[in-house]
């Protein structure tokens, strides 16, 4: 008997649905909303509205695409924390009014628990199945919003071992992309301009934290006064402060080496850390997942560490790094599985412990 789930995703400002069928990922749909472009950051305001008007054709597509009925779905599974608050009430006050009518289970997901189980669905490369991890293993978690390293038992078993404590590594990639004066969303244009320059140009400082836990605050304020100074100082210093056009001049002359040494020191501020946990627990099969794991340099130096020393490495398929409902939907089918299910009392949470 096969068993069909819906995942719904609207924690941020992409709407999505997929249809998942015993493991396997029939559809994946994404809308994104252009409207916070001008703003150079996401509105929440503008992006539970753009929900609104999304949702409906999103999931009608993902149906559609996957050639499912939506009377033949089995469960409904949506994002219920973290993220926007708004934005997380339209994906689940329509999931809950899915499951009502219907008289469907109902799963209720967490975003990042979700990013990291995203490195369980079936991906194919030269027409062979790519490895999957085996359980356990430890995932390094990279977005805008979390950066984590979760000790993974099983689907439903995680532990989180180590997070920032302040911000995340995507937020350290964007902000620098604004002060550096790019468009939002700026952190791939970093990693876009970092492959021509040269990341040993310019030095910034690594924090020096404790344990597996990550920092991110000090960079971005070591990146403002350095872009401030037109890369005379990591520091705060009258003297050193330079005119606009100075400072303008500077980044547009050094530019991809700019990107590229910010991109590695962040880079290496998560590997260092990841490096510290598998010692510490042993652990061969090494993951990496969230929106940040599109990052291409970020890829290449994870896969390299990896074969330095002796990881079995694995990331997601680029379609499944980024905000997106397949891996609402196969957390949503290892969940069923499990047992894992939500009534109509659920609350959304803009913050919540896994």
């Amino acid at each position: 008997m096969s068993l069909t789930i819906l995942g719904i995703e609207s924690s941020c400002d992409e709407t999505a649905a997929s249809v998942c069928r015993d493991g396997k990922i029939l559809s994946n749909i994404v809308a994104g909303q252009k409207v916070h472009e001008q703003y150079g950051g996401v509105v929440p305001e503008l992006a539970s509205r753009a929900h609104i008007q999304n949702i409906v054709p999103v999931v009608d597509a993902a149906l559609k695409t996957a050639d499912c009925q939506l009377s033949t779905v089995d469960c409904i599974a949506f994002t219920q924390s973290p993220g926007l608050i708004g934005s997380l009430l339209v994906g689940s006050q329509f999931a809950k009014s899915l499951a009502l009518s219907l008289n469907k289970p109902l799963i209720a997901v967490h975003h990042m628990q979700a990013h990291v189980l995203a490195n369980l669905i079936p991906s194919f490369s030269d027409g062979k199945a790519d490895p999957k991890p085996c359980f356990p293993f430890l995932c390094l978690t990279v977005s805008g919003g979390h950066t984590q390293i979760v000790h993974c038992e099983s689907p439903t078993q995680m532990k989180v071992i180590g997070e920032t404590i302040d911000d995340a590594a995507g937020e350290a990639f964007d902000k620098s992309a604004k002060l550096l004066g790019l468009p939002y969303p700026g952190g791939p244009l970093i990693d876009k301009y970092a492959r021509q320059g040269d990341p040993n140009r310019f030095k910034f400082p690594e924090p020096q934290v404790p344990g597996l836990d990550f920092s991110f605050s000090g960079l971005k304020t070591s990146i403002l006064y350095f872009l401030q100074n037109a890369g005379k100082s990591h520091s705060f210093k009258e003297e050193y402060m330079a005119t606009g056009e100075e400072r303008e001049k500077f980044i547009r002359d050094n530019l991809p080496d700019i990107c590229a040494s910010i991109q590695h020191r962040i880079v290496t501020i998560l590997l260092n850390k990841l490096k510290k946990a598998t010692i510490e627990t042993g652990m061969r099969n090494i993951c990496l997942a969230g929106g940040v794991s599109a990052n291409r340099g970020l890829r290449t130096a994870f896969e390299g560490t990896g074969k330095k020393y002796g990881w079995n490495t694995f990331i997601p398929a680029l379609e499944y790094c980024t905000d997106n409902a397949a891996m609402i939907a196969i957390t949503g089918y290892y969940k069923y599985l499990a047992g894992d299910f939500a009534d109509l009392s659920v609350i959304s949470s803009a913050r919540a412990e896994w």
